[in-house]
């Protein structure tokens, strides 16, 4: 996975690749728009927030296609084994057929049947039908041998150019939702740039992370009998490490990667993306709340772990650490559910 650039502001994770350029399109203050009148600040709060919303979904999506990429790499190695003892046994049939029928070559010289019996690829032999059955003879079974090789030899051909091209694919997929992410950064920082110093202060503290009550260092004190309290008492270890985008553990998180490694501690599988979670998981009302639940804000595109006391510990943004912080201000007016699970 690629490192994402650090942001000095409050943008974290974000869409799709053309609802991104559209926003890089529309949302930049500066050179002929610099004669438009000055953005107020709830007008650069509401563009901050969009930003921040973007930047959420193409994260996610960077997440899945980077688990589908190493998914299909290890496919890759997979079908490049089968490929390699389908092609040994193409071979030994091959030859077991072609030393069997030696004589009848010299017999009736034919030139087209010893070449088929020399030929490298199996799509040939298979479509030789007629030549197939000129070998038979007393040898049915062994020309059928060589027929089902070169079979599943072409087969595990197709899979390795199907797979190789399915990964050519989503690194370019990767390359693109990574500039994507780049540009809304750029966004960003020449939308904040247009505020005085003290107005980018307002957005920044009305943003994710940043009530301005958070703490990076706290101890669980709690029981760690259940795998709910194993969970929390997890992710209180992983306050003060720092967000990486893609990370899982144990040096740094984002923040399905600290949800799944905090309930993956107390043995508890989930998915690894946010869409991913919320889609699987069981949901539950956010009026019945207990510590280990998951909560998820900006349409799903991000998540923090509750841990009691309406507070939660979230892997917030670049640049950011894992932190316990209360669920106000932009956690407050994004939430969208809890599950637990």
């Amino acid at each position: 996975m690629g490192i994402v650039p650090t942001r000095f502001s409050g943008l974290r994770r974000g869409t799709t690749l053309l609802a991104a350029l559209a926003a890089v399109g529309g949302l930049t203050y500066g050179g002929i728009a610099a004669a438009a009148p000055q953005p107020t600040v709830s007008q650069v709060q509401a563009k901050i927030n969009q930003l921040t919303t973007q930047f959420d979904k193409v994260s996610e999506q960077l997440d899945q296609a980077s688990q589908q990429l190493s998914a299909a790499q290890t496919k890759l190695t997979g079908v490049r084994t089968r490929f390699t003892t389908a092609n040994a046994k193409f071979q030994a049939a091959q030859a077991s057929v072609a030393q069997n029928a030696a004589a009848a070559f010299e017999d009736t010289g034919s030139t087209s049947v010893a070449g088929l019996l020399t030929s490298g690829n199996p799509t040939s032999v298979l479509q030789q039908g007629s030549m197939m059955l000129e070998l038979s003879g007393n040898r049915n079974a062994q020309t059928r041998q060589l027929g089902i090789a070169a079979g599943q030899l072409a087969d595990a051909e197709q899979q390795v150019q199907r797979t190789e091209s399915g990964i050519t694919a989503l690194k370019t997929q990767l390359a693109a939702h990574k500039k994507s992410l780049g540009k809304l950064i750029g966004t960003e920082e020449a939308t904040l740039a247009s505020l005085t110093a003290p107005e980018q202060q307002t957005v920044q503290t009305n943003t994710i992370g940043a009530t301005g009550t958070g703490t990076t260092s706290a101890a669980y004190t709690g029981p760690t009998s259940t795998q709910a309290e194993k969970a929390v008492a997890f992710a209180y270890e992983q306050l003060g490490k720092p967000y990486v985008w893609g990370a899982t553990g144990p040096s740094s998180f984002d923040c399905s990667g600290l949800a799944q490694a905090a309930w993956s501690s107390a043995g508890v599988a989930i998915p690894r993306t946010t869409y991913e979670q919320w889609a699987a998981l069981p949901h539950i009302s956010t009026s019945a709340l207990e510590p280990g639940d998951l909560l998820y804000f900006d349409g799903v595109g991000h998540v923090a772990i509750y841990v009691g006391n309406n507070e939660i510990i979230d892997a917030p943004q670049t640049g950011s650490d894992v932190e316990k912080i209360p669920l106000a201000g932009w956690y407050a007016s994004t939430l969208v559910g809890a599950a637990r699970p």
